[in-house]
């Protein structure tokens, strides 16, 4: 078995459907299985459409279907949104420059602190 998140929860969900990977391509618009089977062993990463389709199907979010792909991502944002943070923190803007700089590090603040944001829209 392998170590892999998304390839045991996918296909954990397909299984437990009852689905073959051939119905599932089938129903997210594919001529064959061959994309599930790829997806099952994380060989390919599915299209947005595709992870979407994923969703409807198993109602399970999509960060929650491929957990592993997530996380990458979510390590390199995270890494860049630091960055600007940090450059934002040195910034020595002035007037309409600095308001835009406030903005922006608010918006990190808010990030951060989602709870303190109690604003309604």
């Amino acid at each position: 078995m392998t170590s892999n998140p998304n390839v045991a929860h996918l296909r954990t969900l397909r299984k437990r459907s009852g689905l073959s990977q051939k119905e599932l391509g089938h129903i997210l618009g594919f001529r064959s299985g061959a994309p599930i089977s790829r997806h099952e062993r994380s060989d390919a990463v599915p299209d947005l459409l595709t992870a979407f389709g994923y969703e409807a199907i198993f109602r399970v979010p999509i960060s929650e279907l491929f957990p592993g792909l997530y996380q990458s991502v979510e390590v390199g944002i995270e890494e860049r949104l630091a960055e600007i943070e940090d450059e934002l923190q040195q910034s020595t803007a002035k007037g309409r420059e600095a308001v835009l700089v406030a903005r922006k590090l608010e918006f990190f603040c808010e990030r951060k602190n989602p709870e303190s944001n109690n604003t309604a829209s």
